[in-house]
């Protein structure tokens, strides 16, 4: 038990959405932050220095992939971005290829399946031998 917690920001518009996340993760053992807003983002990846970002991608003022690219310029080498919506399944997994996020995730997937879903992406990106080979567009959804 003495394996450091993962650490992940969640970014969500939607409060309730924000609440189930941070629930759920952290009755898993992350360490979870939320922001409810696509501004500020790159500033808040460079001071709280996630592992893992879980994105949503229909966030008003900058769509998710959007602020993914913003936010990856402030990352710590090695933080994995995930795009995360509700969007028809090729849409994401296109939306993900094109914006170079690390994988992507249907909000319909929550609780155990989410926190193994996010568990599997920590260790995969870690296991790899460098930061850039690690699991790019992999679909990590159901």
């Amino acid at each position: 038990m003495s394996e450091t917690k993962i650490r992940v920001l969640v970014v969500d518009d939607d409060q309730d959405q924000l609440v189930l996340a941070e629930r759920s993760l952290s009755s898993y053992g992350f360490d979870v932050r939320t922001h409810r807003s696509s501004l500020g983002v790159s500033n808040l990846v460079r001071s709280v220095a996630p592992d893992l970002v879980l994105l949503d991608v229909n966030i008003p003022a900058l769509s998710g992939d959007k602020v993914l690219s913003l936010a990856r310029a402030q990352a710590p080498l090695g933080t994995k971005f995930i795009l995360y919506s509700a969007s028809d399944e090729s849409k994401l997994r296109s939306l993900a290829l094109s914006s170079g996020a690390d994988g992507y995730i249907s909000k319909s997937v929550q609780g155990a399946d989410l926190a193994k879903k996010l568990t599997d992406l920590y260790k995969r990106g870690r296991s790899a031998t460098s930061p850039t080979s690690s699991t790019t567009n992999q679909a990590i959804n159901k």
